[in-house]
């Protein structure tokens, strides 16, 4: 285990041995007017391979890594789920994947984009939308930028946010760089905002609304949701919808009609794109009719006579990206959207609500589970109950030894030793049911030989790492 050569450049064979590419008849052209001597290279250090070992180098590569191909990837408030390939297959059409933005005849592909964001507002209940933001956390730092233009323009000083202890880890961190100091609310005993706390907090007076996730990273949807967007607004605040978790509401509500005035979408996590390895997504951002002129630039206007461009609007917060975002991102969703349609929509909904549930019920004679109640998309539990001393970080990496990821561990940070486990739509029964075997069997064998599970995992290409060592003092290189 381990023993393998990683890097191609162990694996080449002796410099001696020449490749048999014949010499070119070309004419040698000089570089000296082209590129200086100095950024010339004198040496091109590639390894002397032949080429049926590079493809077994990388197909063996390919083998140890796992994906959502491979088999289930419960990664809680990520929405691991798969992606239908059609969609990979219209977003790589020549006349979406060739194009540049600066063609003047864009025509097709700008109407995508615009019809685009209706369909989004449809879904959503918003009135307006850009698809520049490039992601999650970009969607929510742009929605700030909004928030915070807004009360600008009203000449009004608004220095705070509040966010729920609840909230994903991305919100204060966009909180605090687009200028704004974070008020927490620690959650009730049920998991939701607590009332009392949020109005005492608006009464400041310089608090300029809520982040808030619905249902949350504890799987809550919060019951109380029109009465907190009730108290933001009576305050003159402004409430700000984290879409990371729509799953489980698609078609069956909407964070307008809950009351919010901003949201952002995870486009890359909700409607089918390849999620992980940093990228590529999409977070555009919607909002309600009073701030769709302070929406980024360029901004597509419909006309009778087609669609045209808006800029150097004086209300706009101006660029956050370069040209329309992630367009290929933004094909694949579009493909996914109209090929599901609204009933399908809904069913992405209620089939993610009823995966979710259904483990949850099943595991919790053996988990503890903090938050005994019906769940939405995810739901956490915790090794509160595991027998001698095995822990979260011991049964996650022992999962890995059955042949499947992990869930999300230790967080969130509010639940001591918390698994939040997300199975996604996309899951059959029997993958649930695989999945509930394997951490029932995990369960026993924390009874019978724990210490197996302390020296987990044993069937990967690596061991376990010393993860305080890997964090301080990370390898990067061989």
């Amino acid at each position: 285990m381990g023993s393998e050569p990683v890097l191609i450049f162990s694996k080449q064979v002796k410099k001696s041995q020449k490749n048999f590419i014949p010499k070119m008849d070309l004419e040698e052209v000089s570089l000296e007017n082209i590129l200086p001597k100095e950024y010339q290279r004198t040496d091109l250090n590639i390894p002397e391979i032949p080429e049926i070992e590079i493809v077994r180098h990388y197909i063996g590569l390919s083998k140890k890594n796992y994906g959502v191909d491979t088999g289930i990837y419960p990664l809680g408030s990520c929405t691991m789920k798969y992606n239908p390939k059609i969609n990979e297959v219209i977003a790589r059409l020549p006349g979406f994947a060739n194009i540049h933005p600066l063609q003047t005849k864009n025509e097709g592909a700008l109407t995508l984009i615009f019809e685009m964001a209706k369909l989004l507002g449809k879904i959503t209940g918003m009135d307006g939308f850009t698809m520049q933001p490039a992601a999650g956390a970009h969607g929510e730092l742009t929605g700030l930028f909004i928030m915070k233009k807004y009360f600008e323009n009203k000449n009004i000083n608004k220095t705070k946010i509040i966010i729920p202890d609840s909230a994903h880890g991305t919100n204060p961190a966009s909180a605090a760089i687009a200028g704004f100091s974070i008020i927490e609310l620690e959650s009730n005993e049920s998991g939701e905002v607590p009332i009392d706390q949020l109005e005492f907090a608006m009464k400041e007076g310089d608090v300029a609304g809520i982040m808030l996730t619905n249902p949350n990273t504890l799987g809550v949807f919060d019951s109380q949701i029109l009465e907190i967007t009730r108290i933001v607004h009576k305050y003159g605040g402004l409430c700000y919808y984290d879409g990371a978790n729509l799953n489980p509401v698609l078609g069956i509500c909407r964070p307008g009609d809950m009351g919010f005035d901003i949201v952002h979408l995870n486009l890359h996590k909700t409607f089918s794109t390849p999620h992980g390895g940093g990228g590529p997504g999409s977070g555009p951002v919607g909002v309600k009719e009073e701030l769709i002129q302070f929406l980024p630039e360029p901004c597509l206007i419909s006309t009778r006579s087609g669609i045209y461009c808006r800029e150097n609007s004086n209300t706009s917060i101006g660029y956050i990206k370069a040209f329309w975002g992630n367009f290929g991102i933004i094909v694949r969703a579009y493909a996914y959207i109209i090929a599901l349609g609204a009933e399908g929509l809904k069913r992405v909904g209620q089939i993610s609500v009823l995966n979710a549930n259904y483990l949850r019920v099943l595991l919790k004679s053996k988990y503890n589970l903090p938050y005994d109640r019906l769940c939405f998309h995810e739901f956490i539990l915790t090794d509160k109950k595991i027998p001698n001393g095995v822990t979260t970080e011991d049964i996650a990496k022992r999962i890995l030894d059955y042949g499947f990821y992990a869930p999300t561990i230790y967080f969130p940070l509010i639940v001591s030793g918390a698994m939040m486990i997300e199975p996604t739509e996309t899951e059959t029964k029997t993958s649930l049911d695989q999945f509930y075997d394997v951490l029932i069997t995990i369960y026993k064998e924390a009874e019978s030989t724990p210490e197996l599970l302390k020296k987990a995992p044993f069937n990967t290409p690596i061991g376990r790492l010393d993860a305080v060592l890997a964090a301080r003092k990370p390898v990067l290189k061989e």
